[in-house]
């Protein structure tokens, strides 16, 4: 009852709005989609740039997928060690950074398997990254990476769209559907095949289409996510008139 008499039943993106219709057999509601949203990011100077590499030289040559979200599970961070490739060097070179804090006690066991593959070196710790260093962090990465089992938005993603990195993102990250539209990222299944594919077609992209795709990451995040469209959206709802008016 209090779903089917509201005025309207405001869902934060597409996915959401068409996961909540299989609640409960009697559901019905006027459904709105309305995004979070973010403060458009400053450009990042010289000296923050150089922050991050300076604290984790290892990255440096390196092509960085950048991990920000807890050392959890349900992030899928094992399978995105189980995915990274073992034999890319030179020009190909990739890091992997899981930045983000270890709230279940899992880094030990993600370095083990990483240290078993042989990436090792390929996998950057960092801990939680704030304020400037993440920023740097940000600046320094050439692609996000997010393969979760199950994301209700995904505020990292748009952070990432923020500054201009392309998304490789699983299907069980509800703002999927408006990153594949927008060209924004890549979309796949939230397993190791799944995030297998994410790593390699990226790293298959030419660098003609990764500078486009960060292109169409700016534009997503202007025109979605960016705090004044979300401002936007929800006060249009809110001005609509009541039902039967």
């Amino acid at each position: 009852r209090v779903l089917r008499d509201a005025a309207g039943v405001i869902f934060t993106s597409e996915q959401e709005r068409l996961e909540a219709r299989n609640s409960f057999w009697l559901y019905r509601c006027r459904e709105k989609v309305s995004p979070l949203g973010l403060d458009p990011p400053k450009p990042v100077p010289p000296r923050i740039r150089e922050m991050f590499p300076a604290k984790f030289p290892q990255i440096r040559n390196t092509r960085v997928l950048l991990f920000l979200g807890r050392l959890h599970p349900k992030k899928g961070c094992d399978i995105l060690i189980e995915a990274m490739p073992r034999s890319y060097d030179g020009e190909n070179a990739v890091s992997l950074v899981l930045a983000g804090p270890d709230q279940v006690g899992w880094e030990r066991t993600l370095r083990s398997r990483a240290t078993q593959l042989g990436i090792e070196s390929q996998v950057v710790f960092t801990g939680m990254l704030t304020g400037e260093m993440k920023q740097s962090a940000l600046a320094n990465a050439e692609a996000f990476i997010l393969p979760s089992h199950q994301e209700n938005f995904g505020m990292a993603v748009v952070e990432a769209l923020a500054a201009g990195l392309p998304v490789l993102i699983s299907d069980r990250i509800n703002i999927w559907r408006e990153i594949d539209y927008d060209h924004a990222g890549y979309v796949e299944s939230d397993n190791l095949a799944g995030t297998t594919r994410l790593i390699e077609r990226w790293m298959a992209t030419s660098a003609t289409d990764r500078e486009v795709m960060r292109t169409n990451a700016r534009a997503s995040f202007a025109r979605r996510f960016q705090i004044d469209r979300a401002v936007e959206s929800i006060l249009t709802i809110l001005a609509e008139p009541p039902r039967g008016q």
